[in-house]
């Protein structure tokens, strides 16, 4: 496995009540399944500690927020098995999210692709500056938004997610985000973020964790299948990604 593929990782802070889980990359923050695999165990962390009363997660830097898939990992991907977990670490994320009985916050200051969307839809509410742009683009890479599907269009709906996931090449803009409901909030700088989301966290963390618990078993209600249906859908996504169409595709992006 190559060093790009390695690196990468998670951080986390607990204070005030407010966990906070950082995912970063060289790669515009993109997530490896090595990355994967810390992040879903960070969230159950969080879950589990009682002094964490609202989870809050970001990524590092000014860039991008989450460009989704390791194209490097993706490349050298050669038989379904490994593809299908490298997949599954998308979907344990996602459910780990789904699972813990704390809200989840979401900190977007920049472009989402792929993954990075599915992540934003998966968020209990989720901030954004006017720079989040996001892109389904897994269409053009030869599979399609399969595992993370499901969190999207659970989010914004049937047409918002057949839109982007149909029209692969285009970015729809925040402001476009939030009116479909991915975004709660949208802001013009990322300072202006920040303060809006230490207020709400601040706030959460002072409320009845049996309420907030209560609220997120609702808002969930109809994905407590998501462990199997997930895992269905990374054996579609595992599948695809091996042909030929990918993998030139891939190789070119890369070279360009």
């Amino acid at each position: 496995m190559s060093e790009v593929i390695t690196q990468g990782g998670i951080n986390t802070e607990i204070k005030n009540g407010i966990g906070t889980i950082s995912f970063h990359h060289p790669k515009s923050n993109s997530l490896p399944s090595k990355v994967l695999k810390e992040f879903a165990a960070s969230i159950y962390a969080m879950g589990e500690n009682k002094d964490v009363k609202v989870i809050l997660i970001k990524s590092e830097g000014m860039g991008a927020f989450c460009s989704g898939a390791s194209f490097d990992e993706l490349l050298a991907l050669t038989d379904f098995d490994t593809a299908k977990e490298f997949f599954m670490g998308f979907a344990r994320v996602i459910n780990a999210i789904r699972k813990v009985d704390k809200f989840v916050l979401g900190r977007i200051q920049g472009k989402a692709v792929g993954g990075g969307v599915g992540l934003a839809c998966s968020f209990d509410y989720c901030f954004a500056t006017l720079e989040a742009s996001v892109k389904l683009s897994e269409l053009a890479v030869g599979i399609g938004p399969f595992v993370v599907g499901p969190a999207v269009e659970r989010k914004i709906g049937t047409s918002a997610f057949t839109s982007l996931a149909v029209n692969a090449a285009e970015w729809k803009d925040a402001v476009w985000a939030e009116s479909c409901g991915m975004f709660m909030d949208v802001y013009n700088t990322t300072e202006e973020m920040d303060e809006a989301i230490n207020k709400l966290a601040t706030t959460l963390a002072s409320s009845s964790a049996d309420a907030m618990k209560e609220l997120k078993r609702v808002a969930w209600q109809g994905t407590e299948d998501w462990d199997t249906f997930l895992e269905q859908r990374a054996e579609i996504s595992g599948r695809l990604i091996l042909s030929d169409f990918s993998k030139n595709f891939i190789n070119s992006f890369k070279n360009k």
